[in-house]
């Protein structure tokens, strides 16, 4: 099986990885926070290490982690903890609809909402020409998950601090993949998903957070602490993770961070390396059309002239063993900006674990294809 599809989830998970998983299940499932013997104390303090793990690794040291199941609720907790009535925000059509949605939502609850619509490199100006008296929020992925196009977050950044307005950054795709200092960047929010670059299991997200955002808690419940009061703490993280949170994949990610910090360099070398491979061999196909640029991040996106996307990814899959794939990947704007919200596009994801001769083989496969 050749696996294309890390964009979704990444499917190799490091030795360290699957030990940990293997370990904590006997030594870990005990409830942190919520008792007092010692196997709890000890799951709290793995938890704890964790959380340090992450800042470490975004250099994230005037940040505070909350950890979530996914990046969706990353970017929940973030959007609805923030927004009021009369507020304006600002996003742009890259986003995934774990952004879009919310937003959508909050348009009928008195929230102001402007969706950029250009492409990447554009995407700054814009910004800040839409940019009002009661601007609140701006929201940019770092890295699209429908073309690999990186935003410049930087300069995205500087504009919120010039106007001193919020950042949320949904950093999906680009966790593990690039090196993402938040103490270099005016950032105040920054979402992850464990399971996708961080090379957890599924079931582990966060949202990193500055330690002077003041957000509402998405979620009510038992924290473990301030039991007896009948109003939610809002503690970062404590009153942002009621209850019980999923402390075996927490444990996988502090493993994946691991793996990734020893590696990371010469990690993001093959990628870059694979990517430019992939982007100059699918080039040189007459009958394929791309989507992504050159310098788009471990993504390529693709279409057979004539074919349908859902065809063609059943293809591969089912007559060459190939895991990419297709449709509209959650992010109906940029599609619409492409041209490709009636067939979708084939996504082809990479990271550190494929090879030149896997894309050789798609390569081939494709050939094939589109000869039918």
């Amino acid at each position: 099986m050749i696996y294309f599809d890390n964009a979704a989830t990444s499917f190799y998970k490091p030795e360290i990885v699957r030990y940990e998983l293997n370990h904590s299940i006997n030594k870990f499932t005990a409830n942190p926070g919520r008792s007092g013997h010692k196997y709890s104390v000890k799951t709290a303090e793995i938890i704890y290490e964790t959380r340090e793990k992450v800042k470490q690794f975004f250099h994230a040291y005037d940040y505070e982690v909350v950890f979530t199941k996914n990046c969706t609720e990353s970017l929940n907790l973030a959007i609805f903890g923030i927004l009021n009535k009369g507020d304006h925000v600002i996003a742009t059509i890259y986003e995934h609809n774990s952004v879009l949605r919310p937003l959508e939502f909050l348009k009928s609850k008195g929230v102001e909402v402007s969706i950029i619509d250009c492409d990447m490199s554009e995407v700054p100006n814009l910004i800040e020409q839409e940019i009002k008296p009661n601007t609140k929020l701006i929201i940019t992925t770092s890295v699209s998950n429908v073309t690999g196009e990186l935003c410049d977050i930087d300069r995205v950044g500087k504009i919120c601090k010039k106007y001193n307005i919020l950042y949320l950054v949904d950093g999906a795709q680009a966790s593990g993949h690039i090196d993402i200092n938040l103490n270099e960047l005016n950032i105040d929010m920054y979402t992850f998903s464990g399971h996708k670059g961080l090379l957890s299991i599924t079931g582990v997200g966060g949202l990193i957070v500055k330690n002077t955002v003041k957000l509402r808690p998405l979620i009510f419940g038992g924290t473990g602490t301030e039991s007896a009061n009948l109003n939610q703490p809002i503690t970062i993280p404590e009153g942002f993770e009621a209850g019980t949170i999923p402390t075996i994949p927490i444990i996988s990610l502090k493993a994946g961070i691991e793996f990734l910090s020893k590696n990371f360099k010469n990690l993001i070398k093959i990628e870059e390396k694979l990517t430019k491979y992939l982007y100059f061999s699918l080039k040189n196909l007459k009958f394929i059309k791309i989507y992504s640029k050159p310098n788009s991040k471990n993504i390529a996106l693709i279409n057979i002239e004539g074919m349908d996307s859902s065809l063609v990814a059943n293809l591969l899959d089912e007559k060459y063993n190939i895991c990419v794939r297709a449709g509209l990947h959650c992010a109906p704007l940029i599609h619409k900006h492409l041209g490709t919200e009636k067939e979708g596009a084939v996504r082809i994801s990479l990271d550190f674990n494929n090879t030149e001769q896997e894309i050789d083989k798609l390569i081939y496969a494709l050939s094939k294809i589109s000869e039918m």
